[in-house]
């Protein structure tokens, strides 16, 4: 039927047939009984439901959750991988930083009774141990920015499709990709954490471990979410990692350890504490060494100062300010969430 009504014909029996059509008896039966069926009925109603969704928003998310489960599960280019450079990643820094966290000696002090304190060689050691913290932060953390940005563009073209059939609403969606990445990435921080807490050598009591652990897993958490949040804005994820990319050097510059918070002029301290990197970096670095009164030998070579002291001193950090913290953290994690969900 097309090849006998194609266009060649067309041309060849010197017909329009689409003008045949229009002036046939068939196109005005078609016509008058469209027109017919087209007006409702006296006693008819408009469609109406009682909600855009068959399901509940709970019904959604678990909907979705479980979509997200089987693609996280049959994507081993995102999830294993991840895995394999945090292992890479744990070894390498472990190996450049080895034993920064516990470098240590004993100085006799003499006065009215001789007493012995133990203090760190200098107070490069520790800043060398911070370095090591914040290199971390820097080089997991945007590696987890860029890895997730490939998969929510991915993601979110096929979710495109099912929004518009009315499958689910973009706030269960989104929540559904939050909640997926939990798991994976709190294995991400056990396994950076246990390779390198114990190759940097640092204090090995349980409470300074989970502290180490937790501030790990929030900072990885809004790496994460950052870079969902990007690609939900952008076109894709090729304009997401430009966008996503001048943050990360801000962040760098304001977290507090190139330039310290006291030095960082009054009219830009603002951003310090707007810098999720400087609220990472306060908490594992007063987590480690915040109570510690171990004498520093300061850079001056005749002077000694209380860890916790020098951390005050020069970067600002308190200890009694550990549980505000990690306050903080989470707020800019639900800050890219909330974005990533609109």
């Amino acid at each position: 039927m097309l090849e006998v009504t194609s266009t060649a014909e067309e041309n060849r029996l010197d017909v329009d047939f689409a003008e045949i059509y229009r002036r046939s008896n068939l196109f005005q039966r078609n016509r008058e009984l469209v027109e017919n069926l087209s007006k409702p009925s006296g006693n008819s109603k408009e469609l109406n439901f009682p909600s855009k969704y068959s399901q509940s928003f709970f019904e959604q998310f678990i909907a979705c959750l479980w979509k997200q489960n089987l693609s996280y599960w049959r994507n081993p280019q995102y999830t294993a991988v991840k895995f394999f450079y945090t292992v890479v990643i744990s070894l390498m820094l472990g190996t450049i930083c080895w034993k920064f966290g516990s470098k240590s000696s004993s100085l006799l002090i003499e006065s009215i009774v001789s007493i012995w304190f133990t203090y760190r060689e200098s107070q490069q050691d520790l800043f060398n141990a911070m370095g090591s913290m914040y290199a971390a932060v820097l080089f997991i953390g945007i590696t987890n920015a860029t890895a997730v940005q490939p998969v929510v563009s991915i993601e979110r073209f096929v979710s495109y499709r099912e929004r518009a059939a009315g499958m689910y609403s973009g706030l269960a969606f989104a929540f559904a990709q939050v909640v997926i990445e939990l798991p994976y990435v709190f294995a991400q921080s056990v396994i950076y954490c246990s390779i390198f807490y114990s190759m940097a050598s640092f204090e090995w009591t349980a409470l300074k471990f989970i502290w180490y652990t937790y501030f790990m897993y929030s900072t990885l958490l809004y790496f994460t979410f950052y870079g969902m949040m990007t690609t939900a804005v952008t076109p894709n994820h090729n304009v997401a990692a430009i966008i996503a990319a001048p943050f990360y050097m801000l962040w760098n510059l304001f977290c507090g350890f190139m330039i310290p918070h006291k030095r960082i002029p009054i009219w830009w301290r603002w951003y310090y504490w707007a810098n999720p990197m400087a609220w990472s970096l306060y908490g594992l670095v007063i987590s480690q060494y915040g109570d510690d009164d171990k004498l520093v030998a300061l850079s001056n070579g005749a002077d000694s100062m209380p860890t916790r002291v020098l951390l005050k001193e020069v970067f600002g950090y308190r200890h009694d300010f550990l549980g505000d913290d990690d306050k903080g953290e989470y707020a800019y994690a639900v800050v890219s969430h909330k974005h990533d969900s609109v």
